[in-house]
């Protein structure tokens, strides 16, 4: 395993939508597992193909420690409901913003073996699915956020007032 560069907003890389893929191999593996070692570096809790540089449909989510789901051709074939909350991205660092997501999704897809699977996700683990999911079609939070601010202007200005 290896880590991998995340490519930051701005690179067009970003805003493209990914092909899918087309057969599961060791090569689709092994981009797995790095994306696994690479999102948890960066102590984020989802990492999309597209942000280390590869154009294809498949994300990597653990939105708890040990939990760990890989996705391949996702597809949403359920949303219910509708929160806000806030999100960050590791490919837009040190800003967070709100953004409405469904509540409740069913999403599938291929699993890392290129097996079928279907999961029903509510709460923060949907949210966390449906940021993954939208990077696949070259859409960041970014987007679809309001009140997006500057979490390190917040985390100086904290610091000064102790």
């Amino acid at each position: 395993m290896a880590l991998r560069n995340i490519v930051q907003e701005g690179d067009e890389i970003l805003r493209k939508r990914c092909r899918e893929v087309e057969e599961v191999n060791e090569r689709i593996r092994t981009i797995l597992d790095d994306m696994v070692e690479t999102m948890r570096d960066a102590q984020g809790v989802g990492l999309a193909a597209p942000q280390v540089g590869i154009l294809r449909r498949m994300f990597v989510a653990e939105p708890e420690p040990g939990r760990l789901y890989y996705f391949i051709n996702p597809q949403i074939t359920m949303q219910e409901g509708r929160v806000e909350g806030e999100e960050g991205c590791l490919s837009v660092m040190g800003y967070a913003g709100t953004v409405a997501r469904p509540e409740k999704i069913t999403i599938k897809g291929l699993d890392r073996d290129g097996k079928p699977q279907e999961y029903t996700f509510e709460g923060f683990d949907a949210r966390v699915m449906c940021h993954e999911s939208d990077h696949l079609d070259g859409i960041l939070y970014v987007d679809k956020a309001r009140d997006v601010y500057d979490v390190t202007a917040q985390v100086e200005a904290a610091d000064e007032e102790v």
